[in-house]
């Protein structure tokens, strides 16, 4: 999986550690939290490894798919998780931040997903699972780039749902207020909690059983599930 080193990516790979899967942690820049999470799935029983790689570099990548079917020989699950959040206004005079967020969040996860289709559809049945969030539905101020590129993913989800069925599943799970920044002051954690029907923040735990769910549940394609709290809908219950 990409994007596994830490925080919600973390309880991704431990929870399908948890599942007796074996996993895989592609990484970047992070390359102790990719081993002491690896080291975590493996203290649960599993095997696991980590890959270094800069998804947004397409060499990078298919030298990276050969050296997984090289070392590991096939592959049943892939999860994309790996993005550049960061904020970007508009308009704006510098285009590295959105460059950078497209490259990792569509381009990379594109590569990815290309590069290591072949090992997924040798296997009889396969998943794909890509983390969005709920910028898909309501544009983010300040968040220009994060928003379009996580809109891209997830018609990337479905185009790929159609393209690799029926051996590859591909569905996709966007969180809501789940694990919190460390910069978020008292007020700022209420508020998020306000914004949802169940008036409190989630953990990231609930995107890992979603993302288990979309992988165990076989005759579930194209689709996303969101863990958000009922924040995207929170806004009816306010009477009018």
């Amino acid at each position: 999986m990409t994007g596994g080193a830490h925080r919600v990516g973390k309880a991704i790979a431990l929870d399908l550690a948890r599942a007796g899967a074996d996993v895989i942690i592609l990484y970047n820049r992070s390359g102790d939290e990719a081993a002491m999470t690896a080291q975590e799935a493996q203290a649960l029983g599993v095997k696991a490894a980590t890959v270094q790689c800069d998804i947004s570099d397409l060499q990078a990548v298919r030298t990276m798919s050969l050296d997984m079917r090289a070392r590991f020989g096939r592959l049943s699950v892939l999860v994309n998780s790996a993005d550049w959040f960061t904020q970007h206004p508009f308009p704006t005079e510098s285009y590295d931040d959105w460059h950078r967020t497209i490259d990792v969040g569509v381009h990379g996860t594109f590569y990815v997903s290309n590069e290591l289709a072949p090992l997924l559809l040798e296997q009889p049945q396969a998943a794909i699972i890509n983390i969005v969030d709920l910028s898909v539905w309501h544009a983010w101020p300040n968040f220009t780039a994060h928003a379009v590129a996580k809109s891209a993913l997830l018609a990337l989800t479905r185009q790929l749902a159609l393209e690799l069925a029926p051996s590859v599943r591909v569905n996709a799970v966007a969180p809501g207020p789940v694990l919190p920044p460390p910069r978020y002051t008292e007020q700022r954690l209420q508020q998020s909690s306000d914004r949802t029907l169940l008036k409190r923040w989630g953990e990231a735990e609930d995107v890992a059983h979603a993302v288990r769910f979309l992988i165990e549940s076989n005759y579930t394609t194209g689709e996303v599930v969101r863990v958000d709290g009922g924040e995207l809908i929170a806004k009816r219950s306010i009477p009018s």
